[in-house]
């Protein structure tokens, strides 16, 4: 008798940090996931869904189709946060969930194979409170549901022998009012204006509400980093609920590359130059990695204007600057970086890769080493390292006058948390807090991710 298969739309359910919630308080989890559980049942029943089995704190669902799924889903993600919204954070059961449409092997009440497989690897990859799907689920579903799409691009999932590509759902939090449906309709619009020198530079607004200026940093294109998985979900995370004002600085992306200078002193004149150019008097400031000393140096030139100064991944010292063996490192790495930045062989810029977010899927370092490419010229990328590596801000730090707040990422492979404290303990009642992971910016969905959002929201509340 051969073996009896069939196409079923399923969806993984898992409860992020279950390990910590079970060592913090063993009882009161368990007793959790059992009542959200069971609030979530009527809601699976309401459109034909069935519980094939529970897996420790996750959960197997069978559909009959996927549009039933997907509303299952988001059903249950707007539940859990109203149920959540009198449990102290630390305490909130909080669910990823996976959704994939594939061929499934029946056995008696059970379903095996790679369609399942799919769904819980799409769960493991999503952002906590999130949904997931597969691009089999997000062809099906499109046009039918008033949901926002983002997509996630092709990821390479464990123990599946091909990429998949992955979709996030945006859905409405019932919540909160400020948060939009549909991300990916955040539209940004590029503009154009020139520095005192005549450097032409490209700077980008995006989002509503009230301002928040982003500094600029090496590696950055307004137009490729807006649907890059390296830094799209910064970008759009920071346009909500701000009226998010970002550039080129000059050397790099849609700016001017081919320029005569490159130093702190014009990448802080390239910040002034756009601030003027939006028309925007008084706003809160992030710098992140080398941004953040001219983030620093425009806040001190110009007082009146930072009400806020934000620095994430940052540091006072370029590397040069801070130990003999690292100026060694730092000058072999210029070395090859001119040797072979421009090479069809992406082997140079992936050790740049490598150090910036070792933690990347492989399709993100695919897209990280094409982007490096797309930002600059082998000759403007030695310039400019050269340029960062000497950077000496510590006599500024002492004169910053805004109230800030430092982040960096606990075990950062390109700039050591150590310069991150440095820079904190440099400026007058600067806060600085440390994140989890290795990455120099972090990915979406690490736990830094949600961190980074919340912190500055409470930061520039208070």
């Amino acid at each position: 008798m051969g073996e009896t298969r069939k196409l079923a739309a399923i969806m993984a359910v898992d409860v992020v940090g279950y390990s910590r919630l079970m060592g913090d308080d063993e009882a009161g989890t368990v007793r959790a996931v059992r009542e959200h559980r069971k609030a979530a049942a009527p809601i699976v029943a309401s459109v034909g869904g069935r519980l094939v089995k529970t897996m420790g704190d996750g959960l197997l669902l069978e559909f009959p189709s996927v549009v039933a799924a997907v509303e299952c889903a988001v059903t249950i993600q707007n539940m859990m946060v109203e149920r959540n919204v009198d449990t102290p954070e630390t305490r909130r059961i909080v669910y990823r969930i996976g959704v994939h449409l594939g061929d499934v092997l029946i056995d008696g009440d059970d379903i095996l194979g790679e369609g399942v497989n799919i769904a819980a690897r799409l769960e493991s990859v999503c952002e906590p409170g999130g949904v997931s799907i597969s691009r089999a689920v997000y062809d099906q579903i499109s046009g039918k549901l008033a949901l926002g799409f983002r997509t996630l691009g092709l990821q390479k999932l464990k123990n599946i022998a091909r990429a998949v590509e992955v979709f996030a759902i945006d859905y409405v939090d019932k919540t909160d009012d400020a948060h939009t449906a549909d991300d990916a309709n955040v539209a940004q619009t590029i503009k154009y204006c020139r520095a005192p020198d005549g450097v032409r530079l490209a700077y980008a607004i995006s989002g509503g509400g009230p301002f928040l200026v982003k500094s600029g940093n090496w590696m950055n294109h307004l137009e490729y980093d807006w649907e890059s998985p390296i830094w799209r979900h910064v970008l759009r995370g920071l346009s909500r609920g701000h009226t998010l004002v970002r550039y080129d600085a000059r050397g790099n992306g849609m700016s001017d590359w081919d320029v005569d200078r490159l130093s702190l002193d014009a990448w802080v004149t390239d910040l002034e130059t756009v601030v003027d150019a939006v028309g925007v008097e008084r706003f809160p400031l992030l710098g992140i990695s080398q941004g953040g000393a001219v983030a620093v140096a425009y806040s001190v030139r110009r007082p009146e204007r930072v009400s806020h100064l934000i620095l994430y991944g940052a540091f006072a010292l370029g590397g040069k600057k801070r130990s003999p063996a690292e100026k060694e490192r730092r000058d072999a790495m210029t070395t090859l970086m001119r040797l072979g930045w421009g090479a069809d062989n992406p082997t140079f810029r992936q050790m740049f890769t490598g150090l910036f977010i070792p933690g990347a899927t492989h399709e993100q370092a695919d897209i990280f080493n094409e982007l490096q490419l797309k930002t600059t010229s082998p000759e403007c990328a030695v310039r400019y390292f050269d340029a960062v590596n000497d950077f000496d801000i510590i006599d500024l730090l002492s004169k910053v006058k805004a109230p800030t707040l430092v982040m960096h990422v606990r075990d950062d492979q390109m700039v050591p948390i150590d310069a991150g404290r440095q820079l904190a303990a440099g400026i007058p009642g600067a806060r600085f807090i440390a994140l989890p992971g290795r990455n120099h910016l972090f990915l979406e969905h690490e736990p830094a991710s949600d961190r980074f959002f919340e912190e500055i929201g409470l930061f520039l509340r208070g």
